[in-house]
Parts: structure tokens; C-alpha cells; sequence
């Protein structure tokens, strides 16, 4: 069987794309479960150019293995697109969701309804065993809401607010969040890449 990496050790996420890659005959891995040991620094100015750069860099260092790398994070249009691919350390420590929550939370007090919207992008990039790239990207459109909601998720999702839900994503089920977000967006396009690549149906 083929062996895909992913370029994290963030377990919310593993989960998340090993879930949605189910019934694809892939063995998924993150970079712990490969035995690979390396942080990429991302220098990119795009979500895209720094999934390039995490794909890429890993893929580098493995052999005989697809690696697969995402980029994502919280896009406010008040805030001119921030946090945008600082989003995992907007508020200067890395992976501090309860900081980063709070500090967006509090650029935006006094800020109402249109005002509020977001969107959450994911962009993604796999490099095949011989080097191909295909790159996908995704995303879902909400509001920030006005304060943390519900217990589910990570990062911002107790704040990212869809009306026609009338929940945050840190309040639904997994199975409702998996099918519409951003991730599952990105994913679902470079799961129908995978099938071609893998000629499966």
C-alpha cells in the first residue's frame, strides 16, 4: 500500500483528514508515525506558498511516500485579511488558542454583524512519490462571533460562526463539521486528485 505523510503533528488534524480519506487505499501517517523529525519554516506570503514549502521540504527528506501539506487559518476581512497565515501565532506564542481567540475577539469589540465576517481558508499541496504537485484549496464563509462558543474543535473554531447553522463550529458534531469545512473542502477536492491518481473509484 502507498504510504501518504502528513507534514503535522497537530492530532486534531490527522484525525480529520484520515476520516475524510477513509475508503481510499492510502496508509496515512503523520510525520510522528513516520519517524520523520523536521519543521519547515514557512516563509511563504500565501496560505498556498507555505503548504508548497511544507510539502515540498518534507517530501525531500522521505522516500517512497506522497507527502501532503495544508496551510489554513482565519481570514477577517475588517482586519484586511488577518490574521491570515499568522493565525496559529496571532498573538505572538504559537498554537496559544485561548490568546489568539481573545486577542481577535478583542480587535473586533464594537464591531457588528457584516462587520464580523470571515472566512476560513485552507489551501493544500501533495507531492507525489516522483515529485508531481497537485494543489487544492477550500473554504467556508462565516461571521466571528462575539464570544467563544461550545467545546468541540480547536484554534478558532470556537469563535467562527455560521448563520444558516446558527452554530459555532465548536458546537456541532464532527461528522457536520468534516462535511463542510474548509479542510473537508480542500480535502474532498484532492480526494477526487487521489482517486485518478491512485485509479480508484
Amino acid at each position: 500500500m502507498r504510504r501518504l505523510i502528513v507534514a503535522s503533528n497537530n492530532a486534531h488534524k490527522i484525525k480529520e483528514i484520515k476520516e475524510i480519506l477513509k475508503g481510499i487505499p492510502l496508509e496515512v501517517l503523520s510525520l510522528r508515525e513516520a519517524g520523520v523529525d523536521a519543521d519547515v519554516e514557512e516563509t511563504g506570503s500565501t496560505f498556498l506558498e507555505n503548504a508548497f514549502l511544507k510539502a515540498k521540504g518534507i517530501w525531500s527528506m522521505v522516500d517512497d511516500a506522497m507527502v501532503l501539506a495544508d496551510d489554513s487559518g482565519l481570514s477577517v476581512e475588517v482586519l484586511g485579511g488577518a490574521p491570515g497565515i499568522y493565525s496559529a501565532r496571532f498573538a505572538g506564542e504559537h498554537g496559544n488558542d485561548r490568546k489568539n481567540n481573545e486577542k481577535l475577539l478583542g480587535l473586533l469589540a464594537g464591531k457588528e454583524g457584516q462587520e464580523r465576517r470571515a472566512s476560513f481558508v485552507c489551501a493544500m499541496v501533495l507531492v507525489t512519490e516522483d515529485g508531481r504537485e497537485i494543489d487544492v484549496e477550500g473554504r467556508i464563509d462565516g461571521i466571528v462571533a462575539e464570544a467563544e462558543r461550545g467545546s468541540n474543535g480547536f484554534g478558532y473554531d470556537p469563535v467562527f460562526y455560521l448563520e444558516e447553522y446558527g452554530k459555532t463550529f465548536a458546537e456541532m458534531d464532527s461528522d457536520t463539521k468534516n462535511r463542510i469545512s474548509h479542510r473537508a473542502n480542500a480535502l474532498s477536492k484532492l480526494k477526487l486528485e487521489l482517486q485518478k491518481l491512485l485509479g480508484v473509484g
